[in-house]
Parts: C-alpha cells; structure tokens; sequence
C-alpha cells in the first residue's frame, strides 16, 4: 500500500459520512439498507440470531462489499 491510497478506516469514514449527507441519494445507502433487511430476516428465521443482531450483521456484511474495493 502506498502513502496516497486511504486505509480501510479512512473508505469506511468517508462512504459513512457521504451516505449520511447525501442520504438516499448516494449509491452505497440503497444496497446496506438491502442487506440489512435480510440480516433481519435471517435473524427472525435462525433461532440463535436476533432481529437486531440480524440487522446489524446483514448492514455490515453489505458495508464491508461495498468498501473492500
């Protein structure tokens, strides 16, 4: 990794905080919300996952594709 490309911390920041200002407009937004959905789904289905913890997990998962780049 050289000095110029931004660590996974620094993706991470940035695409939250453009999510948060540009809201549904931006790219990202839309696809996390998805995946939250069916980390809630999954989470009602599997009995040794919550709803919220479904929730979170399925947000991150479609978080991290999005960032990994």
């Amino acid at each position: 990794m050289n000095d110029r490309e931004p660590d996974l911390a620094a993706r991470a920041m940035d695409e939250a905080k453009a999510m948060a200002k540009e809201g549904m407009g931006h790219p990202s937004t839309r696809p996390v919300l998805i995946g939250t959905a069916v980390g809630a789904v999954a989470g009602a289905l599997l009995p040794v996952v919550s709803v919220p913890l479904g929730m979170v997990a399925g947000a991150g998962f479609a978080f991290w594709q999005r960032i990994k780049r």
